[in-house]
């Protein structure tokens, strides 16, 4: 019976340590798994990298190739022609755009309409911009909306992004701006004394040139041969007619 009580102890002690062990290496292995999951992906396991200009609609890469770019993306991050994007191409076949450069914009406004074949476009500044569909959807803008439109400042575009649309709230807080502008504006001063000083100084030129012009009576009766009549009559200093 003692040595029956002894085996098994030794068993359970045996079962023990193998437990212990096999805990400490099921540790290790979380742990190294754990590290792993941590890591960053790396740069270099992205299958390839293109950059490229913006088109307005498209990607177009150095060597000439065109890239897709998604419509909602390019309206949401308001892409303009000519901007420079880069595209990263994942292992599984993901493309991946990030805006590295942009060009210098100014702000315009136009009207959405349709050609013949019911394709919108804005016209702004005499001139015709495409758009993207997706733009115009997402303000829920329609035919004869007033929109404000994003292009390029310096190079002579034919894509536009669209800003926002311009609604009836929005003219009436620019008619009210105005307004308020024309009502702040000061009302015209009255003469000031330096303005009245410039009169009585132009007045005293005047002066004096009509004294410097006066004509001289005796001097003209000299130059003209005048001679006193006889009779002690003189000669008039009226030359009036």
């Amino acid at each position: 019976m003692q040595e029956s009580k002894q085996n098994k102890l030794a068993l359970l002690q045996q079962m023990v340590e193998n437990a212990e062990r096999n805990i400490v290496a099921a540790k290790q292995i979380m742990k190294e798994l754990n590290s792993d999951s941590r890591k960053p992906q790396k740069e270099s396991e992205a299958s390839q990298i293109v950059e490229g200009t913006f088109d307005g609609e498209k990607m177009l890469s150095m060597d000439g190739k065109n890239y897709p770019v998604p419509a909602n993306y390019a309206s949401k991050s308001k892409l303009v022609e000519g901007d420079i994007l880069k595209l990263t191409i994942t292992e599984d076949g993901s493309f991946v755009y990030k805006k590295i450069s942009s060009v210098d914009t100014r702000k315009v406004i136009g009207v959405v309409m349709k050609d013949g074949k019911d394709r919108y476009f804005v016209s702004a500044e005499g001139k015709k911009y495409s758009v993207l569909l997706a733009s115009l959807t997402y303000f829920k803008a329609k035919e004869g909306d007033e929109v404000i439109l994003v292009v390029p400042k310096e190079k002579v575009s034919t894509w536009a992004a669209v800003e926002s649309i311009i609604t009836e709230e929005d003219k009436m807080e620019m008619m009210s701006q105005e307004w308020e502008e024309d009502e702040a504006a000061p009302a015209p001063s009255a003469p000031e004394e330096q303005d009245k000083s410039m009169i009585e100084e132009d007045d005293r030129k005047n002066a004096a040139i009509e004294e410097e012009w006066t004509p001289d009576v005796e001097e003209i009766k000299k130059e003209g041969g005048f001679s006193q009549p006889q009779g002690g009559d003189e000669i008039s200093d009226d030359f009036s007619n």
